[in-house]
């Protein structure tokens, strides 16, 4: 086990630098500037501007300064938000989509494990048409069209939700349900799928041959083994829920990264942009290791190489 997280460290320190590297140039291969959209600059005051943040230098330079800084978790300063790090608003902004984040992958995995099950259980009966259809149309529809319905329905027609921020627990509703809408329908098919294949097994006829008790194969032997894919898709959904806050932040304005990420890439705030992606990517490696080791607790035949 030891071995294994020290080489998945190791493996997760390239890819953050190949994922640094990749973002540099990309932003830096954009035609324009960061300073282009400053009203009325002279040229002389652009020289200045480039001058203090280090853009007049040659890119190879730049390169090599820029990872040496974010090495040492140094991500510069912004360029739009002046006298503004990159790391206090990251610092500043994240808590607020991890919050809602968090709160949709439980919601998630709440509704979407007993569902599937409840599917599996129920096959070919109304219960698994009406599940089956529901996480079809989870999968199928984006998350702005789910934001847009919940929005009229919830918020203009009904009135009984509001629309904009995070003040009380009611504003979490509507960005919550968008949110996790397409990872619960994402696991009720996983878990269906899953579950009708262990309850095909040997070892759960046995069990039933030997008489035990309902509630107790299914906990005990069919649930234990079908979750199994669902603890492997961890990993990937908590990087759609943050991620896929963006769109949800912008439409329901909540104060969070994904609304200062946006605002970095109409600004070419080129400081802003690669610290988000390089402390996003990082988040989501760690999470993978953490989903990996968690998979070994859970099956013990599973062999970490």
């Amino acid at each position: 086990m030891a071995k294994y997280i020290v080489k998945r460290i190791l493996l997760a320190i390239v890819t953050i630098w190949a994922v640094a590297t990749l973002t540099f140039f990309l932003m830096n291969l954009v035609p324009g500037g960061p300073f282009l959209s400053e009203k009325a600059i002279s040229p002389q005051a652009q020289a200045a501007l480039e001058a203090k943040y280090g853009l007049d230098k040659p890119m190879f330079q730049r390169y090599l300064n820029y990872v040496t800084s974010a090495a040492h978790g140094d991500f510069g300063d912004s360029l739009k938000q002046r006298g503004r790090t990159v790391m206090s608003i990251i610092t500043m902004k994240f808590p607020v989509s991890a919050r809602v984040g968090g709160i949709s992958v439980l919601v998630a995995l709440t509704l979407g494990i007993p569902l599937g099950c409840m599917a599996a259980l129920k096959r070919g009966k109304a219960a698994d048409s009406i599940i089956s259809v529901v996480a079809t149309c989870g999968i199928a529809v984006p998350s702005f069209v789910i934001c847009t319905v919940l929005m009229y329905f919830f918020g203009v027609k009904l009135g009984i939700l509001p629309t904009m921020g995070l003040e009380t627990w009611k504003h979490y509703v509507m960005p919550v349900a968008a949110l996790s809408f397409y990872p619960t329908a994402y696991i009720m098919r996983l878990m269906r799928s899953s579950m009708l294949d262990v309850l095909g097994q040997d070892y759960m006829r046995t069990a039933r041959a030997k008489g035990l008790a309902g509630g107790k194969i299914l906990f005990k032997h069919a649930l234990r083994n079908a979750i199994l894919p669902v603890v492997t898709y961890v990993g990937p959904m908590l990087a759609y829920t943050i991620t896929g806050s963006f769109v949800v932040e912008k439409i329901f304005v909540i104060p969070g990264l994904g609304g200062e990420f946006i605002k970095a890439i109409n600004g070419r705030d080129y400081t802003l942009i690669m610290g988000t992606t390089i402390f996003l990517a990082t988040l989501v490696i760690v999470m993978n290791v953490i989903v990996d080791i968690i998979y070994k607790i859970v099956d013990p035949r599973i062999k970490l190489k």
